[in-house]
């Protein structure tokens, strides 16, 4: 935790993870998961999202309505629009996140990279 060790990354998840690309919709692994258990930045290992927080969108890449305290850092994206989200430890780009859309009581989500996360499954 707080470490500068990175794991070793495909070029797919490089190209999202520190070029900050985009996987195409409805192709990510973690899309459908509903196992109980939390979601890491699979560049650094640090616990970015909690499985409770996780819900359907139908946007295409997983989504949640808040994070682990302290674990993504916005960003304001360059458009003027959006705002980019990273992982507060290692600046791993993660997806966008977007409020106002009444998809949840938090009014919150989080649209994450199924390529940036690894899912830790609850013992």
């Amino acid at each position: 935790m707080g470490t500068n060790k990175h794991n070793e990354l495909t070029p797919e998840e490089e190209y999202i993870l520190v070029h900050k690309g985009t996987e195409r919709p409805f192709t990510g692994e973690l899309l459908h998961n509903k196992a109980k258990g939390t979601y890491v930045c699979k560049r650094c290992g640090e616990p970015l999202y909690r499985s409770e927080d996780k819900f359907e969108s139908h946007c295409g890449w997983p989504s949640f309505d808040d994070e682990i305290a302290h674990a993504v850092r916005r960003i304001p994206d360059a458009d003027g629009r959006r705002t980019e989200i990273v992982c507060a430890n290692c600046g791993g780009h993660l997806g966008h996140v977007f409020f106002g859309e009444q998809f949840t009581a938090k009014n919150t989500r989080h649209c994450v990279n199924s390529l940036s996360m690894k899912f830790i499954p609850e013992v």
